[in-house]
């Protein structure tokens, strides 16, 4: 999406956790804020992530468009199991170390999203429906920026 649309690409996670050799720590709200007005106050931006706290909301309030990646759970399962095979074999990167504790708690974390985490991210982001598409893969979101893309250049 960032390379045809031309726009920045931050991570909500990277904005959560302090990356070091060391070992993650978790920002406080205040420095989740101030990271993410740096990367708001910029033309274009694309940040990604489930983060729904109240840190983010100047974000959502300054997003000209709002995307809900909403694939299937099954969908979603297995691309659990195909990221952490592509981390062990070193194909794809990750930002903490791939382990089978982790793993485990990616299902988890799957089942917890399905039925708590999406209603209530539904329900939040709906006062900001007016800039906001629900799509199920990919496709669904080059074809709908490559159509956004066509209309403003033709006038």
């Amino acid at each position: 999406m960032s390379k045809l649309i031309g726009a920045a690409h931050f991570e909500l996670d990277n904005v959560v956790w302090k990356r070091s050799p060391a070992g993650d720590t978790r920002r406080s709200d205040r420095e989740k804020r101030e990271i993410l007005k740096d990367i708001i106050v910029s033309d274009t931006w694309i940040i990604e992530g489930t983060h729904t706290d109240d840190w983010i909301e100047d974000s959502l309030v300054n997003a000209d468009l709002i995307i809900l990646l909403d694939p299937a759970y099954k969908i979603r399962n297995i691309r659990i199991i195909k990221r952490f095979m592509f981390q062990k074999l070193k194909i794809e990167t990750a930002n903490y170390t791939p382990s089978l504790r982790i793993f485990l708690r990616m299902f988890k974390w799957n089942r917890y999203f399905e039925h708590t985490a999406k209603p209530f991210i539904f329900d939040r982001f709906s006062a900001y429906g007016h800039k906001m598409i629900i799509v199920e893969n990919k496709l669904d979101v080059i074809e709908y920026l490559t159509f956004l893309k066509r209309n403003s250049e033709a006038g």
